[in-house]
């Protein structure tokens, strides 16, 4: 038996599956020239061997680690580019994973766990992305003149051990070209973090205004080709925090620092803003803006064009375009949407409720909302999803499909058009919308948090717990997402990872649940992480907090069922499971068969008459 060390690189088409449902015969055509055309010779450039190739993927090895990381850098930077010219649901895109390890050979094929590795670093890939082991890392140092972002450590899937994990920007280009020695270097883009904009309205509840302009700046920021702009999730990490703006840079790794407030009274509202130097701390620009609230989306254009003027980038003839576009042309309507959002992400009965009439009041305001559309077909699909609500699901598919016939390249829209038809169990559909909304946008809270739970519902906990996580990493304050995967990670085994975003989550609810002590959510999840934790008589209290706040609510019912499964209360957890299954749709359903806090139950015969009733 031969053996031998390798570096190893796994690919495999995102949305594969979507992409042959669309168009079978384009799409083979599709892939088949990008073999030829780019992926076949980088190979051979760096001396790879092709091991094998299914449909939608390839194993392939490299005499050299450094081979195998340029390789892979050049391929998805060429397939990037090929994709600017092809509309977003016919791209192809890869995720990649690059390991360092001990293989078996046989004849011509390689198997071990440097093999297996590599395969479970391309399912966390991000979508266009490369995701590495710290032994590629390591050993790459300086060499390639890349940037790597620490991923933490994981529990891959069969590894007995955590791997800490890498990803290489794609977005921060290398001073010289990757793995060509003597090659001219190339002149690096100006990069830039936008930290979220403090709140000067004296009103807490404000804060979704500030934020809703922070995103818009770094999204309009984000759209010129000639910067380099830290995503929202890693500057919303800043977010109430007093930090040094040389600091924040050189812990973001950029050159420069946005950094601003909003203060927002009746029909005014005035915006400051201050760019600063990373490196020595130094005022490059500095404004003032006071307005009619009416001017706020002009407020927002001049600070991204100053920006562009005192870095002196060139915008492109379609860059001035996308950024002088607003989502509404009625601040009014924005004020609206903002605020239901904001209400929609605390998700419980009266929010959804409340954040239903946010957005419904957005459109009687602007018809052509396209944003405020999806956010109703979200409300429409949470409360039947939760709570029964009398709500038509013909309904709910024609708002989601009213959101994307106004804009076709939303997201949002993508990602309710996604959940409305899983709840109709058309899966394979919604599978396909879900993978549109991250293609479009790769920091899309929605569209990973929804998927999700659609994989969930399906039994594909892997992939959920992948999508969980990045949702929990785009919203920095999602407790949600965190104590979700808890009872994911349980089920796969990984108790360890399991802990950790139960304590995680935790700590993100107790902040919501100090900031809306009326929301029960983030009291019976937080209960469910505590007995996670092991300390009952917190969880006991916390639960007891989330009853007295909503004893009549669905989901905290649902959930206290699962603490008392937990807590060795099998009849307490009956009682609630029975009462609740009237009420429970498919997706419920789901949930109860799948959901590893009922573990304990499962080999009662109270639970085999559930499973009967569930079907």
């Amino acid at each position: 038996m031969e053996r031998r060390l390798t570096a190893i690189l796994a690919a495999d088409v995102v949305g594969y599956s979507r992409l042959m449902g669309a168009n079978e015969s384009g799409t083979l055509a599709t892939l088949e020239t990008l073999r030829s055309d780019l992926v076949n010779p980088k190979i051979s450039e760096h001396q790879g061997r092709t091991v094998k190739l299914t449909g939608d993927g390839m194993l392939v090895e490299f005499p050299s680690i450094v081979n195998a990381v340029a390789c892979a850098t050049e391929l998805q930077r060429g397939i990037r580019d090929r994709n600017a010219r092809v509309p977003p649901d016919e791209r192809i895109e890869f995720r990649v994973g690059v390991n360092v390890g001990d293989v078996i050979v046989q004849g011509e094929d390689i198997f071990g766990d440097g093999v297996n590795v590599a395969a479970r670093l391309e399912s966390i890939a991000p979508i266009g992305g490369i995701a590495v082991s710290q032994a590629v890392r390591d050993h790459i140092g300086k060499r390639l003149d890349l940037i790597f972002d620490d991923m933490g450590e994981r529990r891959l899937k069969n590894i007995e051990r955590p791997i800490r994990v890498y990803s290489i920007s794609l977005d921060r280009p290398s001073t010289q070209e990757t793995g060509s020695a003597g090659s001219a270097p190339r002149e690096e883009r100006p990069s830039i973090a936008v930290l979220p904009f403090i709140n000067m309205s004296g009103d807490p509840e404000q804060e979704y205004f500030s934020d809703g302009i922070t995103e818009d700046i770094i999204t309009d920021l984000s759209k010129v080709s000639g910067l380099f702009v830290v995503a929202r999730n890693t500057a919303f990490t800043f977010k109430g925090k007093t930090v040094e703006a040389p600091q924040a840079a050189k812990h973001l790794g950029v050159n420069f620092i946005l950094e601003g407030s909003v203060r927002k009274a009746g029909a005014r509202v005035r915006v400051t803003g201050q760019l600063i130097h990373g490196k020595d701390g130094g005022h490059v620009w500095a404004d003032r803006y006071d307005r009619d609230l009416t001017d706020i989306f002009a407020i927002q254009d001049e600070i991204t064009h100053a920006i562009v003027e005192q870095l002196r980038v060139k915008l492109l003839p379609q860059e001035k375009k996308s950024i002088g576009q607003t989502p509404t042309g009625n601040v009014e309507a924005y004020t609206y949407y903002l605020r239901g959002r904001q209400f929609l992400h605390r998700h419980s009965k009266s929010y959804y409720q409340l954040a239903r009439r946010m957005f419904a009041k957005a459109v009687e305001l602007d018809p052509l909302y396209a944003r405020a559309y999806a956010g109703i077909a979200d409300c429409d699909s949470f409360l039947f999803l939760h709570y029964n609500a009398p709500v038509e699901m013909d309904g709910i598919l024609a708002t989601s499909a009213k959101a994307l016939a106004l804009d076709s390249g939303l997201a949002e829209a993508h990602a309710s058009r996604g959940l409305a038809l899983s709840l109709q169990q058309g899966y394979q559909d919604a599978m396909a919308e879900f993978e549109q909304a991250i293609t479009l946008d790769s920091n899309s809270f929605e569209g990973h948090y929804f998927y999700a739970r659609a994989c969930f519902a399906e039994g594909k906990l892997e992939r959920a717990a992948a999508l969980f996580e990045r949702a929990a990493e785009i919203k920095p304050d999602d407790f949600q997402s965190l104590i979700l995967l808890r009872q994911i990670y349980r089920s796969l085994g990984r108790d360890a990872e399991g802990e950790d975003a139960a304590r995680k989550g935790i700590e993100r609810a107790e902040q919501e649940l100090n900031v809306h002590p009326e929301n029960p959510r983030p009291a019976y999840l937080g209960a469910s992480a505590l007995v996670t934790l092991g300390e009952t008589d917190r969880a006991k209290e916390w639960l007891a907090r989330a009853l007295a706040i909503d004893p009549d609510d669905a989901l905290t019912q649902y959930n206290a069922a699962c603490i008392y499964a937990r807590l060795g209360e099998a009849e307490a957890a009956f009682d609630l499971l029975e009462d609740f299954i009237p009420h429970a749709n498919h997706e419920n359903k789901a949930w109860i068969k799948h959901d590893s806090d009922f573990d304990p139950l499962r080999n009662q015969p109270r639970y085999q008459k559930i499973l009967e009733l569930i079907g």
